[in-house]
């Protein structure tokens, strides 16, 4: 198989009242805040059929995950066995790419604001999906 490059582009950045990766929760249902995504302005007609009540799913770059990590304790509890990255849903990992379902609660132009959203302020955006209708998992 032959190597390719790849290159992701931003679309977007998160706005949170998260701010250090220290205080968001492992998981949006564990008690993350609402959030805005804030689109750069050349991907705001990406957005145009967007509505509040949308179902989606968000898919993130985490910046501050450490790409070297193969394994971990997963939930960061060092009482459990070392599992390697692919089986958890850990930010340190190759490719720190993070997947993030939420509810469009508003749409402001370029603004999107959703809940939850366990990712930290800055954190780039890389693509935005709608959940398909039907379907409870992503």
């Amino acid at each position: 198989m032959a190597e390719s490059d790849l290159t992701l582009r931003p679309i977007g950045y998160v706005r949170s009242s998260l701010q250090r990766r220290e205080d968001a929760p492992r998981q949006g249902s564990e008690g993350a805040p609402e959030a805005w995504i804030e689109l750069d302005p050349a991907f705001a007609d990406a957005g145009a059929d967007l509505h509040a009540g949308d179902h989606l799913i968000l898919l993130t770059w985490f910046h501050e995950g450490r790409r070297e990590v193969q394994k971990v304790h997963p939930r960061n509890i060092p009482g459990r066995p070392l599992t390697g990255v692919f089986a958890t849903r850990s930010p340190d990992r190759p490719n720190p790419i993070g997947l993030h379902r939420v509810t469009l609660l508003a749409v402001d132009g370029s603004l999107l604001h959703v809940a939850p959203l366990e990712a930290i302020d800055g954190t780039p955006v890389v693509d935005i999906k709608p959940v398909l209708a039907g379907t409870e998992d992503f």
